[in-house]
């Protein structure tokens, strides 16, 4: 038996075992043939090279999809995300790490708003038996079946909580956040999820979420480049470049420096205000966490204007991985030492 933490988040999707890593981009294309596959040079950081037939169809995902599709698929539309593109996002890391026939127990997320209405049809996507074809990077074909036994949904922001609470055999390692009340922003690609969890139990009260993703700043940057220069540059592929701060289009360079910063300052502000707003009543929480891969580049712009003490990033940490750790950590509490579901379910 595998257990498995699973991210399908809009912008990457995530996945660990607990001893590998796997985080691509959240886009899949139509495969087409390759005339040639020999690769020019030796790259230590090559990506991996996802390519997958599924139900009769064939897919390049992520990076390479990016780089040889002509037809390329990439939504910010939650019910569409979950109807069609979580099959193909889900079984593209679990064909990497599982071994052929091996049963898989799943923890995955949903955003708070939409957590009950997509739960069950999450479920029943992921659960089952999914014959597929591995494709490798020399064109051989592996008839493989991806079996998922169990399928275990929380609202995504909690996986963060577990990452802090539990070590890796499922054993609580921090007995802080049994007594303590704890605010998470989780600062996704398209959304941003607000939580409570006073003594590891969920608020209702004090979580919802909001379409104030970090994609918002990507799309006024997006509509400042095209301004400039013509081009409409979808968003994906503008992650490299807000990373440096510049982007070349057609042999020109324009720097995003100053309308990132801005960007990402007026995107801030907003997060917190909503924060605060409603958190208004719960004057009493201990520390306040910013999570997701949004949160980690949001968090400098954010501190002045959240209320409460905010937990310090450690520096080097992945916060994109906060969450699908600790969906691993819980999934081996509930299974591998035979845990009950808790309130946090």
């Amino acid at each position: 038996m595998e257990v498995i933490g699973l991210d399908i988040g809009f912008g990457y999707t995530k996945a660990t075992n607990g001893q590998r890593f796997i985080v691509f981009k959240s886009v899949y294309g139509e495969a087409s043939e390759l005339q040639f596959r020999e690769q020019l040079l030796s790259d230590p950081d090559e990506e991996e090279y996802l390519h997958l037939e599924i139900d009769d169809h064939n897919y390049f995902v992520g990076e390479l999809a990016e780089r040889q599709s002509v037809e390329r698929y990439f939504t910010l539309d939650q019910s569409q995300f979950v109807a069609e593109f979580t099959k193909v996002l889900a079984l593209t890391p679990l064909s990497q790490m599982v071994e052929r026939q091996e049963p898989v127990k799943l923890v995955a997320g949903l955003p708070i708003s939409h957590y009950r209405r997509h739960r069950s049809e999450l479920i029943n996507i992921l659960k089952g038996q999914h014959p597929l074809v591995i494709i490798n990077k020399n064109g051989e074909r592996e008839d493989s079946v991806v079996r998922v036994s169990d399928v275990k949904v929380v609202p995504q922001p909690f996986g963060t909580v577990m990452n802090l609470m539990l070590s890796d055999l499922g054993e609580v390692r921090d007995r802080r956040f049994l007594g303590e009340k704890i605010g998470v922003i989780d600062v996704g690609f398209r959304t941003t999820d607000y939580t409570i969890a006073d003594r590891t139990r969920y608020s209702e009260r004090g979580s919802k979420t909001t379409d104030t993703g970090i994609s918002r700043a990507y799309a006024t940057i997006a509509a400042k480049l095209q301004e400039s220069s013509g081009i409409n540059v979808e968003l994906y592929r503008l992650y490299n470049a807000v990373d440096r701060g510049s982007i070349k289009i057609h042999g020109k360079r324009y720097d995003l420096k100053l309308v990132k910063e801005h960007a990402f300052s007026q995107l801030a502000s907003q997060i917190a205000t909503d924060a605060n707003r409603l958190w208004a009543n719960d004057w009493d929480i201990d520390r306040v966490m910013i999570t997701g891969g949004g949160g980690a580049v949001l968090a400098p712009f954010m501190s002045s204007h959240l209320k409460g003490e905010i937990m310090p990033v450690e520096p080097g940490t992945d916060t994109r991985l906060n969450n699908v750790r600790g969906y691993w950590k819980y999934g081996k509490r509930l299974w591998t030492r035979g845990a009950t579901a808790t309130q946090t379910e």
